[in-house]
């Protein structure tokens, strides 16, 4: 008997970062050497990215419709910099408001039928804006963007998937609080 792989989907859900900011610091990461930046937009990452059975994708879309009606447009005031390091090498700008909802939204999407992920480390809303870079690169992103700020409303969510080459696809938005 010849056993048959389950197709399976990668996605990931995240909050955009709306313009100017957003390509801004999308080339600051590119102009790091960060060869992500190329195919992953600044972001708040919700669901980071996530293999799940292809044929549950009409289920985790339903939850994600239920997770976004719940929860209320709410701010994120994006300032300063942090870092994982040396836990990993990763330079990101911080949340200054906005940390609750994101982490609330992050939780609620992650317990959704279907959705297994295994967490290396806690979950810590942020905008990676340069990882696995040398560190003088990591060094000059931390102090570059160090007095960035940037406040803005967030009305949705997104949900991505990848295919393994290319940048990550928008497959669909999840406005929040039932807005349409």
């Amino acid at each position: 008997m010849t056993q048959v792989a389950e197709s399976t989907t990668r996605i990931g859900v995240a909050i955009d970062i709306p313009e100017p900011w957003g390509s801004e610091l999308t080339r600051r990461r590119a102009e790091a050497g960060d060869p992500q930046a190329a195919y992953t937009p600044a972001h708040v990452t919700l669901l980071g990215p996530t293999e799940i059975l292809t044929e549950s994708l009409p289920a985790v879309e339903k939850h994600l419709e239920a997770v976004a009606s719940a929860q209320e447009p709410f701010t994120v005031h994006l300032r300063g910099t942090g870092t994982f390091r040396p836990i990993t090498e990763v330079v990101f700008v911080t949340l200054a408001v906005g940390i609750s909802e994101c982490e609330l939204l992050a939780g609620a999407i992650a317990a959704g039928d279907g959705i297994h992920r295994d967490a290396r480390f806690p979950y810590h809303p942020h905008v990676t804006v340069a990882q696995d870079v040398p560190g003088d690169a990591l060094d000059a992103v931390f102090e570059d963007l160090a007095g960035f700020s940037a406040r803005f409303h967030v009305g949705s969510f997104t949900l991505f998937s990848h295919g393994g080459e290319g940048p990550w696809q928008r497959r669909r938005d999840y406005p929040l609080g039932g807005l349409r």
